[in-house]
């Protein structure tokens, strides 16, 4: 006989509240197992939760827009009995993990309980204190995520190793991470090699560990690892040689046939990515297995649109971003040879996934930027006389943390440079996440100094000095880049006077600095030397107006002049 089963959000990482993007059925409606249901989006991934097995949709849980988690009921089934008569089990409903569309069936696998990372250790036999063993170390808890590229292995065998060393990094769609050894050690043998994919369990290395039995190392390991957010579900594709992404303005939430997104071919990121540029999927071409559309496809699609050879009507009529819209020119293609000796060079990975962030940023806020001067002799007497006192400690304390300082003072008076967009709703946050902009060998990184309001200018200074070593080596992880509610970038180091930062999306605002400069300043009498600070404040028209931008800056020159007066 049928039974009624509750279908419920699997397994989703450490993200919970993750909005519904797409409710792709409706009561009566009947589906196959594997069908998808509804589409969750959180800021890093896009996922859809399946149907445990074939049969009628009695009841739908959720609405677009609604925020659910682990265990969230999503839709009530009328399962139709299968394997011999045997309807699938309440248990089994909730099991599936959220898979690509068109995955495998093993690509729905049971997702591991929230539990599950404490559980999985290294089980060795116990041996006496100083004796080495051998350990297999293995690819920890990354969610339910399988066939992850390695683009990096960090050892080889004869080398010795400190526990927490990072043995290889892992590399999805959306996130880097390190698997760190989990003791100390002599590497014995590595398993994997650069362009290897991985799963959870996979051997990476063969350890000569010495000492008592390793029980938390996977533990430790899998909490290294899944912190990071979700990445995509399906690892991007390698394009074909002869694609290239063309330089797509991407509009603000344009509107297309949901029907022709959910019936597509394609991974639930490459839809939200189809959705965002407006691209009716129905219209795209897939080159990927069994035709399935590639996010390079969809980037073909508007680049053949944007130089004419494809008809207009494949890009939302609604979006205004599509190049064919503006009228804008296909992107030059140079023989740059012809002209002289030239030498190609891979864009780093950073850089690539910066490079489409800053791009979108550009096109869709609207930024204003307020260039402003600010007198910091006083604080930079202080400044020098902080570190002084500190220099034992090892502590030195930058411009940069008084800044930090006084910016959470100045969200704290204007309360909309702490907010974010969410369609028609504006989300004043009640924290303040201060991210700073830190040049690396690899590229721009912005890690996030947390809760700076609950901080004094030492903690934040010793706080930055960590997150800029981790960021130089490259051992950041995803949370220490996460959940910034305003950013400053700082030339100080360099040079220039102003510029125009771009804001780092859903931030509202950011502020440039540069290099500090002795000027004459009159003081109604006579031309004194100050200290003069160049400001420059990028921020979202759409959200902040020109006095406010211009109260903000001023009320940030008088804190930076008197630091006395963010206790007021």
């Amino acid at each position: 006989m049928p039974q009624t089963v509750e279908v419920k959000v699997p397994d989703i990482g450490d993200f919970t509240d993750v909005p519904v993007i797409e409710v792709l059925v409706k009561a009566g409606d009947s589906v196959k197992a594997e069908d998808s249901l509804v589409t969750l989006e959180s800021d890093k991934a896009t996922m859809d939760v399946p149907s445990p097995s074939a049969g009628i949709i009695k009841d739908v849980k959720v609405k677009l827009g609604d925020k659910v988690s682990e265990g969230s009921v999503i839709v009530t089934l009328e399962a139709a009995a299968a394997n011999g008569g045997k309807a699938a089990s309440p248990a089994q409903a909730t099991a599936p993990a959220p898979a690509p569309a068109a995955g495998s069936a093993s690509a729905s696998a049971a997702a591991p309980p929230p539990s599950a990372p404490a559980q999985r250790k290294t089980e060795a036999p116990t041996t006496p204190a100083g004796a080495a063993e051998s350990i297999e170390v293995k690819v920890p808890d990354i969610g339910d995520f399988k066939d992850v590229p390695v683009i990096e292995v960090l050892v080889k065998p004869g080398d010795t190793v400190k526990a927490e060393d990072s043995l290889v990094t892992l590399e999805s769609e959306k996130a880097t991470m390190d698997v760190p050894s989990p003791s100390a050690g002599v590497i014995k043998e590595v398993k994997v090699k650069v362009g290897d994919k991985v799963s959870e369990g996979n051997v990476i290395v063969v350890l000569e560990a010495a000492g008592a039995r390793v029980s938390a190392a996977p533990a430790q390991a899998a909490a290294a690892t899944t912190a990071a957010p979700a990445p995509s579900q399906s690892p991007p594709a390698s394009p074909s040689p002869d694609r290239k992404a063309p330089s797509v303005s991407a509009g603000a939430g344009p509107q297309v046939d949901s029907e022709s997104i959910r019936k597509a071919h394609a991974s639930p990121s490459v839809r939200a990515f189809a959705r965002e540029l407006g691209v009716d999927l129905s219209r795209v071409k897939g080159s990927g297995p069994k035709n399935r559309v590639l996010r390079e496809d969809v980037q073909q699609y508007v680049k053949e649109a944007m130089s004419g050879a494809a008809t207009a009507p494949g890009l939302a009529a609604t979006s205004s971003a599509g190049g064919a819209a503006l009228g804008l020119l296909p992107w030059p293609q140079v023989d740059f040879a012809k002209f002289g000796p030239v030498e190609a060079k891979p864009l780093s990975r950073i850089k690539k996934i910066s490079g489409a962030n800053l791009h979108r940023n550009w096109v869709m806020i609207p930024h204003v930027t307020n260039h402003d001067d600010a007198d910091i002799t006083d604080l930079e007497a202080l400044r020098v006389t902080l570190n002084k006192e500190n220099e034992k400690a090892g502590i030195k304390v930058t411009m940069l943390a008084f800044l930090i300082k006084v910016c959470v003072s100045a969200l704290k008076k204007f309360p909309e440079f702490n907010a974010s967009l969410d369609g028609d709703k504006l989300i004043y946050k009640q924290y303040y996440h201060i991210g700073f902009a830190a040049d690396t060998p690899n590229g721009l990184m912005v890690p996030v100094v947390k809760n700076a309001d609950q901080k004094g200018v030492l903690a934040i200074a010793k706080e930055m000095g960590e997150l800029s070593a981790k960021a130089r080596e490259g051992k950041l992880g995803p949370t220490d880049m996460q959940g910034g509610c305003f950013s400053i970038s700082s030339l100080g180091g360099i040079g220039g006077t102003y510029f125009t930062p771009i804001i780092n999306a859903p931030e509202v605002a950011i502020l440039g600095v540069c290099r500090s400069s002795m000027r004459p300043v009159w003081d109604g009498k006579q031309f004194v030397p100050r200290l003069i600070l160049p400001l420059s404040l990028s921020w979202d028209h759409r959200v902040i107006d020109g006095a406010a931008a211009a109260r903000f800056n001023t009320y940030l020159i008088a804190l930076l002049g008197d630091m006395r007066r963010s206790l007021l």
